[in-house]
């Protein structure tokens, strides 16, 4: 039999059970909808961690107090993670209550009630950076930081509004990589005498007076408090941690101090490597020369390219576990599709015995059967990619980064084909081997 009148066979017992074959293939639609969404997210989420770390320095460590758990007449720290500036300016409220006994600055020991144990936080400071610099090999820079947040007036704004307000050094945005649109960034003099001046994130300048022009030499009211615009950043998009330098406001480290946290600010020292190949060696030094001047103490370090490792990891068990579930779904349909084709089997008997009876060979009915199935699966497959365009919006109004490309749709229609072939090769298998009397008997 050639190969046309084979086809001609599979389009008119398709076309006969249109519903049969709509049903049959509702496993493939959703599996093949699936596999072309984790292509899609994975792809995003590679690109969104891309965007999220572009704009930081790769050799750049953030140094973050962790806590401290002495025993006996010592005391116990137990304050909160810093609001490093590079690892998205989050948090920065930890109270100082005083520095821990033996330490630079601390309390003489004994100080307080003699037994038991007691919290007292510790907090990084000009002095610890300093010591960093100067006792740390492989270092270009460093600077600290700390970020609060405040309200802030002015502008546009018809009522006071909550901001982040980062206090940063001069040398922030040369260890931050941080661009300015227009203006110029906070300078030592401007830090030294303690001057309310401010660099406004892209988006602040754009909510507060509608684009960075207007925002530039304007001023904006930070807890009361006027400050001159001396800058406006560049747009830097997201971070890891789900705050942009975009809506962060950014002040001079020693105005902070004084007019918004005083003693309750816990700050973010953050260094730069020489060599970005030796960021894990200048953490080793790190840990060792914090561990020399604050014994006890937990200090987390992270740089650039661990978060990033961490970032991808888990958009890779995100992939990893979408995969599985498509997986599934493929089985579940192709086990459908070998259900319907065992049945049709079993309803065309007497075809099958007339067909070999007129000369039809084996394979022309394995290959009339097997193409049935990859028809089916090849039809759900195509529904598939159409679901899975639809449903992309829908998938992004959740905050769910998706990059559609061509090659996912072409994979899903792949796994389509494949899934139709391998499930429906068996039942086509036994209609080949069917004899032809048997089949010509069968009731």
């Amino acid at each position: 039999m050639r190969l046309t009148e084979i086809l001609r066979l599979v389009w008119l017992n398709l076309s006969q059970n249109k519903g049969k074959v709509l049903l049959t293939s509702i496993g493939i639609v959703a599996g093949s909808a699936t596999i072309m969404l984790v292509l899609a997210i994975g792809k995003g989420g590679q690109m969104e961690v891309a965007q999220q770390f572009k704009n930081l320095s790769v050799g750049a460590i953030d140094i973050t107090y962790e806590g401290r758990t002495v025993s006996g007449d010592d005391t116990v720290g137990m304050g909160g993670p810093g609001g490093g500036m590079l690892s998205g300016m989050g948090g920065g409220n930890g109270r100082m209550a005083g520095r821990a006994a033996g330490g630079p600055g601390g309390a003489p020991p004994g100080f307080g009630t003699s037994s038991g144990k007691r919290e007292e936080a510790v907090s990084l400071s000009e002095a610890d950076l300093e010591e960093i610099l100067a006792y740390v090999p492989e270092l270009e820079d460093g600077t600290i930081s700390f970020s609060v947040t405040a309200d802030v007036e002015g502008g546009n704004l018809e009522e006071s509004t909550a901001y982040t307000i980062a206090g940063v050094k001069e040398n922030y945005a040369l260890v931050g990589n941080l661009n300015l649109e227009i203006g110029d960034f906070i300078t030592e003099e401007e830090e030294e005498n303690k001057e309310k001046v401010c660099i406004l994130g892209a988006k602040v300048a754009r909510e507060i007076f509608g684009s960075s022009y207007n925002a530039y030499n304007n001023t904006v009211y930070i807890d009361s408090r006027p400050y001159v615009v001396a800058g406006v950043a560049e747009d830097m998009g997201a971070v890891a941690s789900g705050i942009s330098p975009d809506e962060a406001i950014f002040i001079p480290y020693a105005t902070g101090i004084k007019y918004l946290t005083g003693n309750q600010a816990n700050p973010t020292i953050t260094v730069l490597a020489e060599d970005v190949e030796r960021v894990d060696a200048v953490t080793g030094y790190l840990e060792e020369v914090l561990a020399e001047r604050w014994p006890d103490t937990k200090f987390t370090l992270s740089d650039a390219g661990t978060k990033m490792e961490a970032a991808s990891g888990t958009n890779q068990t995100l992939q990893l576990l979408l995969a599985a579930m498509a997986v599934i779904v493929f089985l579940i349909g192709g086990i459908g599709i070998m259900n319907v084709l065992f049945v049709s089997v079993k309803e065309r008997t007497n075809e099958i015995g007339i067909l070999k009876a007129i000369g039809c060979r084996r394979r022309d009915i394995l290959t009339e059967f097997l193409l049935e199935a990859v028809f089916i699966s090849l039809t759900g497959a195509v529904m598939g990619v159409g679901l899975g365009f639809a449903i992309t919006p829908l998938i992004e109004r959740f905050s769910v980064r998706v990059e559609l490309s061509l090659s996912g749709a072409v994979c899903s229609l792949g796994f389509g084909v494949l899934t139709g072939s391998l499930f429906g090769f068996y039942p086509a298998l036994r209609a080949s081997a069917l004899l032809p009397i048997r089949a010509l008997n069968h009731e």
